[in-house]
This record gives C-alpha cells, sequence and structure tokens, in this order.
C-alpha cells in the first residue's frame, strides 16, 4: 500500500505552523542516541528554527529543596520531592519547567492554550509550597534545531508526530511512552 505524501517543499512550507505544541516521535531506525525513542514536546518552532523538551528520560527525584539550594535559592521550608528529565543534548545545566496551563507567572510561555513552559525558580518555591501546577515535568537540557532543519528531518521520516495530550504528555508511563506515542502519530509527509 502507499503512503500518501506532499511534495517535499509543500511540506516544508506547512509544517511551521503546525509544530509548536507537537509531539515528533523518534522513527523505529533512529540510531542517534540521543534522540533513540525519543518523544519530544515541542515548545517554540519558527523561522529560527524549532524548540524542544523530550518528556520520556526521567533521570532522578530530588528533593525540591536541594534543587533550590543548588541553583542559589533559599526556601527553608520547601517540601517535596521532583521528579528530573533529562530534555535534550543542549544546554543539560539549563532547567525548564514544562505545566499544565492553569498556572501562570509573569516568566511563563503559553505552548498551546494546556500547555506553558516556565524557567524562572520561582515556580519550584511555587510547588514546593502547593501553590504550583497540577501537572509538571522538570527538564534540564533540550533539543533544538536550526532553521528548518526539523522540517526536513520530518520529510525524511526520522520523525513522526502526533498531537500533544496532556496524557501522553504527564501520565502514561515513561517507558512506555514511545511505543503509546507512536501508535498515536497523526500524519507521514
Amino acid at each position: 500500500m502507499r503512503r500518501w505524501r506532499l511534495p517535499r517543499l509543500l511540506a516544508l512550507a506547512l509544517l511551521p505552523v503546525l509544530l509548536t505544541g507537537a509531539l515528533p516521535i523518534a522513527a523505529p531506525e533512529m540510531q542517534d542516541p540521543r534522540f533513540f525513542h525519543a518523544v519530544i514536546l515541542i515548545v517554540r518552532q519558527g523561522k529560527e528554527g524549532a524548540f524542544g523538551l523530550v518528556i520520556n528520560r526521567p533521570v532522578e527525584e530530588r528533593p525540591i529543596a536541594e534543587i533550590l539550594q543548588q541553583m542559589g535559592q533559599t526556601d527553608a521550608d520547601a517540601q517535596g520531592q521532583i521528579r528530573i528529565y533529562a530534555g535534550g543534548p543542549v544546554e543539560p545545566s539549563v532547567g525548564f519547567v514544562l505545566h499544565s496551563a492553569e498556572y501562570h507567572r509573569a516568566q511563563t510561555m503559553a505552548i498551546d492554550g494546556r500547555l506553558a513552559m516556565t524557567r524562572s525558580p520561582d515556580i519550584l518555591h511555587d510547588i514546593s509550597h502547593g501553590a504550583g501546577p497540577a501537572k509538571t515535568i522538570l527538564a534540564f537540557g533540550y533539543a533544538g534545531w536550526g532553521p528548518g532543519q526539523l522540517e526536513a528531518e520530518l520529510a525524511e521520516h526520522d520523525w513522526f508526530t502526533a498531537p500533544e495530550e496532556p496524557k501522553l504528555v504527564f501520565d502514561d508511563d515513561r517507558a512506555t511512552l514511545w511505543t503509546e506515542a507512536l501508535a498515536r502519530r497523526t500524519r507521514e509527509l
């Protein structure tokens, strides 16, 4: 059975509008160890390139107070633990909190109406005091693509895409997320 494909130039012209909030899923043939079986949420995509966070690479769980302390923040009353993710190979010491959209601060960047991202340590203070977002992923590092690079990789079938769903982003078992997301892919270009 033949797969329907858009002409490559048309596909490249359409993708910039469609990717923010999408979930690129590494193709089964992807051998790059940085992205093998990766599921990424695209936070921003435009003429300058694309920026996303890998959402299926949990690393460890640590006390929020300890993370704040390592960031030079003090909060003697900080409570709770948070799971840390490897968000991608670029700038692995830089942290981002991907979260549900009901939480908003001045530094919060809306993604698609259901998800947002905040880089300020204030969100960790809020989480530790029960005033943060309902759903979170704390990721260090990110995945980045230059202008047209992600679009070209999608056109070459290095990645498939699925629509963002909060259940996939936050709730599904991280060990099976790649398989679950791959089963929900919506288009092949």
